[in-house]
């Protein structure tokens, strides 16, 4: 059986700071690994998660082969934000609206399980800060209405599975226009990394970039991926 991996970067990133993540997966998976580009400050978000979901369908589509194919995803940051959205495109039970139309082989269902990196679902307090700064706030472009959500956070990912790993380390910038005083791994909070429809979730002791580097991270990803939960004990 074809096993895939699609990482999805997050804002101000390429997807290149995720090679050593995603070396691991594919050694401990056995698993082919892909590298999802977008524009995060031109491209609205929306567009960017039909364009995955399509990406998605299509991977499950040529993995088919006697099997059902195996395609997980991994988002960083935004890029988990764009993970849920495109998760609820391929949910045979969502209704896509008129302007992302899906592919034929939409009802694939491709996506077996997700695993959110340091994602701020519950929407960023960085982000909103900063989006106050009539200068700082061309930085966020397109992607302000994601980070920056004017309704709840997503509840439902369809027969998904959703692992959430956060930071509590704080090192990064984000620090700075947050004003964290609660724990947060330099740019999120753990408080906004939290998911209703989370399978399962861990805080681990790293900063919102470094958890790309760790060796904790990448393991307990691979391990989500492999079982449908963390081989540690959730801490939060």
């Amino acid at each position: 059986m074809a096993i895939h991996v699609v990482f999805v970067h997050g804002l101000f990133m390429t997807g290149i700071e995720s090679l050593p993540l995603r070396r691991h997966l594919a050694r401990e998976l056995d698993a082919v690994t892909h590298v999802f580009p977008y524009m995060a400050t031109l491209e609205p978000i929306e567009d960017v998660a039909a364009r995955l979901a399509q990406r998605l369908t299509g991977l499950a589509e040529a993995a088919r082969g006697g099997n059902e194919p195996t395609v997980h995803l991994v988002g960083h940051s935004l890029g988990g934000l764009i993970v849920l959205r495109a998760l609820e495109l391929v949910d045979p039970g969502h209704v896509t609206p008129a302007d992302h139309p899906m592919p034929p082989g939409r009802a694939v269902s491709p996506a077996h399980r997700a695993v959110l990196l340091g994602s701020p679902v519950a929407g960023s307090t960085a982000a909103a800060r900063l989006s106050r700064h009539p200068l700082l706030r061309r930085a966020l472009g397109r992607s302000e209405a994601a980070l920056i959500p004017a309704g709840p956070a997503a509840t439902s990912a369809g027969s998904n599975e959703i692992g959430v790993i956060a930071g509590d380390h704080a090192v990064g910038l984000g620090r700075f226009f947050a004003q964290f005083s609660e724990p947060n791994d330099g740019t999120v909070a753990v408080r906004e990394t939290a998911l209703d429809a989370a399978t399962d979730r861990i805080v681990l002791p790293v900063s919102h970039t470094g958890m790309l580097l760790s060796r904790a991270v990448a393991r307990e990803t691979a391990h989500f991926l492999r079982y449908g939960c963390f081989s540690l004990r959730a801490s939060s």
